[in-house]
């Protein structure tokens, strides 16, 4: 094992005031369970689960309440016990509603009643088959924890004729004010470490590439005394400190120097699969020790909160819980963002939950919240410098601007990573990630629309 500078520089990225020493000192603190959790059947890239638990059911920690739904899917499990208050649409950080599960944990179980927690028998990775573990990835609820969600037990199954050449552990963290992470690789290395040896035998012996900013040396340091004995072809690349450094597409180029080709592609297209650190650290308690994913590390922060802090929180935990537990907001704060300020989504209330997906909670005071109006275009290029995918981020809002939808697909719309950076660097404060997700969400529609329209014409045959 061996430790080196990333020899490839991505073109574009900005570099936004990262605000971390909020939340960077803070060891992982673990949150006592709330008093009422809203569980979302919608947790992960695809279709949300289906609920199999109804108003008036008692569940008990780690049971079943959604299982999966089709190919794209994970289940969902019960972060506590408690009775069944509600099934009914919730808010969820980015928006929209999904079913969920509302848990009153405090009802006491009924009498008769087994209200030992459900866990799964652990497993020895060692003697274990690939299937026994990628059955374990999935049976735990794992999912991609730096954000995407995408479901671990297919990404760690690629399809036929594809193989895995590099593994590469996410570990940047790029998002202003995200700590939790970090603290992951400093508190819980030897669960990274013990994840990675589990993904190399499901994938298949392949190179290992920890991928981490320049500005962690404490986790670069506790990376390389956890992996200094592992055998094989294993590297940690420190990165320059860019955003967005942690964009999968990015991190390949950057550890390894491949570059994946505009979608449908995926990363093991160039022989490549992405994880973050902290799915990798699940996947190891799912297997060693029977660990259901029902609890994430999510950093609360922001100049608005009484103590920033990374809390480790049942899933499913209110925002308002959350804030409550780390002193209160010692001012209202002006702005409520769920996630980093970079890709984030400001909420309209603390009702809403944590998911497997949380990264973040960010409680920002009107001192950093700056009020602007939109302007039009100058012309001065900066997004397109700054824009890390090589697009034409001006001429793309334009044509939303002027309804074309067709025009921001042909200028590959669609390759848009909702980075921010284009925003981030308009002298105009033109909402340009805003008009590249209008149109991404038009162009699903309308594909969407056509496949329920082929589909339809063929059953008519």
């Amino acid at each position: 094992m061996k430790t080196v500078k990333s020899a490839f520089k991505f073109k574009g990225g900005v570099h936004p005031d990262y605000n971390k020493e909020l939340a960077r000192a803070k060891a992982i603190e673990q949150m006592p369970v709330p008093a009422e959790l809203v569980v979302s059947m919608s947790q992960h890239l695809g279709a949300p689960a289906k609920c199999v638990v109804k108003p008036g059911d008692y569940v008990v920690k780690g049971q079943l309440l959604g299982e999966k739904n089709g190919f794209i899917s994970v289940p969902v499990h019960a972060p506590a016990s408690g009775l069944v208050k509600a099934v009914e649409p919730r808010q969820g950080p980015a928006g929209g509603k999904a079913p969920a599960v509302v848990l009153d944990t405090t009802a006491p179980a009924p009498e008769g009643v087994d209200a030992s927690p459900r866990t799964l028998p652990p497993l020895d990775w060692k003697t274990a088959t690939r299937e026994e573990l990628l059955a374990r990835v999935n049976d735990a609820g794992i999912c991609g924890m730096g954000g995407a969600g995408f479901p671990t037990c297919v990404k760690l199954n690629p399809p036929p004729g594809k193989r895995c050449e590099y593994l590469i552990l996410n570990g940047a963290e790029c998002e202003p004010y995200l700590c939790a992470d970090h603290h992951l690789m400093l508190e819980r290395a030897d669960r990274v470490r013990v994840g990675v040896e589990i993904m190399r035998k499901v994938l298949g012996e392949c190179a290992v590439r920890i991928a981490i900013e320049a500005n962690k040396p404490d986790a670069i340091a506790a990376m390389e005394k956890a992996f200094a004995d592992v055998a094989g072809n294993v590297e940690i690349v420190v990165l320059p400190v860019l955003y967005p450094q942690g964009s999968e597409k990015h991190q390949i180029f950057a550890t390894v120097g491949r570059v994946v080709p505009e979608p449908p592609a995926l990363p093991i297209d160039v022989g490549c699969v992405v994880e973050n650190v902290g799915t990798v650290a699940a996947i190891a308690n799912a297997v060693e020790r029977g660990e259901i994913l029902l609890s994430r590390v999510t950093t609360v922060s922001g100049d608005a909160v009484a103590e920033p802090k990374n809390v480790e929180a049942p899933l499913g935990t209110k925002y308002a819980d959350l804030l409550a537990f780390c002193g209160g907001a010692k001012e209202h704060p002006a702005k409520v963002i769920s996630g980093g300020t970079m890709m984030g989504f400001a909420v309209p209330h603390l009702e809403i939950a944590t998911t497997k997906t949380t990264s973040g909670l960010l409680f920002l005071s009107p001192r950093r919240v700056f009020q602007y109006s939109s302007q039009a275009c100058v012309n001065c290029g900066r997004c397109v410098r700054a824009c890390p995918m090589n697009l034409n981020a001006a001429e793309i809002a334009k044509a939303v601007e002027a309804d074309d939808v067709q025009d921001a697909e042909r200028l590959h719309v669609m390759t848009c990573i909702e980075c921010g950076a284009c925003s981030f660097s308009c002298p105009a404060y033109r909402p340009i990630t805003q008009f590249c997700r209008r149109a991404k969400n038009s162009i699903r529609a309308r594909i969407a629309a056509e496949k329920a329209a082929a589909a339809k014409a063929a059953a008519a045959k």
